[in-house]
């Protein structure tokens, strides 16, 4: 592919560049200041949703990767959010796309796009996290309901849902992986309450969330009953494409280097002192390659051919360099480092410490780095694999 910019990329970027600074003073530090508001404007002028069809709620174009990539660039540079992410609009509008009903695209897209319905995702259960088919929440059939009974854990942003998309097992005479349906859940539906889990970073992002006789019709199912582990897998190859997004990554890479600039040790700039400004350039180096691995893939979904062990590393890779550049960022900030709550010296409202305690969580949860390396290695990549515990 020729990605030597043309005079209608050109004209493109003109574009995309007059529209942030037409409208900068409707966001501030990478953040909107009305999200929701801002949301729609991005879907209304192609950057945001900008490949999801009109009649679903997006913008309706065709895909292109320069025009693409174009946006993500000046986004960057103007410190601009890229509109609301989060596991609706990243992870279930995908899947959706792919493989929901005409009904549930019409229905469920649109406002989850807009921000309207915030959705949590129901798959780990307390006897069912790295070996998640084995899960045991199940749906007995009742007319043209299921009937929903068991429980989940280390539910994202389930306490403050409006929907849920879990694995429930609807086929229990079938075989492990083949009993199981991906399922579209009110989160208001009698019978089910949510306890919130609080975490290391002293909030409470996760939840525990208990079903006891939780009745749903049966057309919520998505992709056909018994498919959940094929429907399942579809949203996670978008979940790692979330949490290994290198435009994200590459925009706190910025946010870094302007921290590091700003602050001071002995009275010479961080990014001055050799030794911080070679783990700067380390990193540097490793969100470059990040950012590529991206152009590799998007370029897979234009072709569509298989991106591979491309795809793999993704997550591994995003979640354990966010970590790193929070970690460098508390080490520039010296003694500030350590603050956490409000305070008259706390920098960018602890955004750092926050994001360093979050992505260690992402490293150790779910799909854990071990795991995540070890399945690369396996498949040839040729990454180190982690050693198995000594017999006791």
């Amino acid at each position: 592919m020729d990605l030597n910019e043309t005079p209608e990329m050109a004209t493109f970027r003109g574009e995309v560049r007059a529209f942030l600074g037409a409208h900068a003073g409707d966001f501030a530090g990478g953040a909107a200041r009305d999200p929701k508001a801002w949301q729609g404007l991005l879907i209304g002028e192609g950057y945001a949703a900008r490949t999801i069809p009109r009649a679903y709620g997006g913008y309706g174009a065709e895909p292109d990767l320069l025009k693409s990539r174009i946006i993500a660039e000046e986004f960057i540079a103007a410190g601009a959010p890229r509109g609301i992410a989060n596991q609706g609009v990243s992870m279930l509008v995908p899947t959706l796309l792919e493989v929901g009903s005409e009904d549930q695209k019409t229905r469920w897209i649109g406002p989850t796009l807009r921000g309207e319905i915030v959705w949590c995702q129901g798959y780990s259960e307390p006897g069912a996290g790295s070996d998640l088919a084995s899960l045991r929440t199940k749906a007995v059939e009742d007319g043209t309901d299921f009937v929903i009974s068991g429980s989940k854990i280390w539910t994202s942003t389930a306490h403050a849902a409006q929907m849920m998309f879990a694995l429930i097992r609807t086929e229990p005479d079938a075989a492990k992986h083949e009993g199981i349906s991906y399922v579209l859940i009110p989160m208001n539906t009698p019978g089910i309450e949510v306890r919130p889990l609080k975490t290391k970073t002293g909030g409470a992002e996760f939840n525990e969330v208990f079903f006891t006789d939780v009745r749903v019709g049966q057309d919520q199912v998505v992709g056909g009953r018994g498919r959940g582990w094929f429907v399942a897998n579809t949203t996670l190859k978008h979940e790692r494409g979330m949490l290994g997004d290198p435009n994200a990554t590459e925009a706190r890479l910025n946010a870094l280097i302007e921290l590091m600039k700003s602050e001071t040790v002995d009275s010479q700039r961080v990014v001055d002192n050799p030794i911080f400004r070679d783990r700067l350039m380390d990193l540097q180096g490793r969100v470059l390659s990040m950012k590529f691995n991206g152009l590799r893939l998007l370029t897979s979904q234009l072709t569509q051919e298989p991106a591979g062990l491309a795809g793999l590393i993704v997550k591994l890779q995003g979640c354990e360099l966010n970590h790193q550049l929070a970690a460098l960022a508390i080490d520039a900030l010296g003694e500030l480092g350590v603050l956490y709550h409000d305070g008259p010296h706390l920098r960018a409202q602890g955004r750092w410490q926050w994001n360093y305690m979050f992505d260690l969580g992402l490293i150790i949860g779910g799909g854990t780095a071990q795991i995540q390396k070890n399945i690369i290695s396996e498949r040839g990549l040729g990454l180190p694999r982690e050693p198995k515990p000594a017999a006791a």
